[in-house]
């Protein structure tokens, strides 16, 4: 597996994203041409379109609420323990001085940089893009979802 970096780290899941989007779009831009064109049962292939646009965005809502909501929640989890096993403090005094976009920035620093990047991101209040730019070596995160 190749190794993961800031430039890599974004993740697909392949039948989601290359198969059911491209197919349900694909069937929407039909019947949308069939709402258009149809003299007579413009109504009907109304009525597929909004089903099939309502498929399209009840699928991508559920399918990132509550993948990420569940990742987030052991994201945090995984960063405390992290935290604390490398400086024996309690990452839950200064969580809420992060952003959570921080936090999860934070996660792919190696157990060397993290204390010190999680200090710069307090004092210096680095972006999350900020805090991946300045990690140098990179703790790949391959079972996200």
């Amino acid at each position: 597996m190749k190794a993961q970096n800031y430039e890599n780290h974004v993740r697909y899941y392949p039948p989601h994203h290359f198969v059911f989007y491209p197919v349900a779009l694909i069937l929407l831009g039909i019947s949308i041409y069939y709402t258009i064109k149809s003299d007579e049962q413009t109504l009907i292939w109304l009525f597929i379109s909004v089903v099939i646009f309502l498929i399209i965005w009840v699928s991508f809502m559920l399918r990132q609420h509550y993948a990420l909501m569940n990742q987030d929640r052991i994201v945090r989890m995984e960063m405390r323990f992290r935290y604390y096993v490398l400086t024996g403090q309690r990452l839950e005094t200064i969580e809420n001085q992060l952003s959570f976009g921080q936090i999860l920035a934070l996660r792919f620093a190696s157990d060397e940089e993290l204390p010190v990047l999680t200090q710069r991101a307090l004092s210096e209040n680095l972006s999350p893009k900020a805090i991946k730019k300045s990690i140098v070596n990179w703790l790949p995160d391959d079972r996200r979802v």
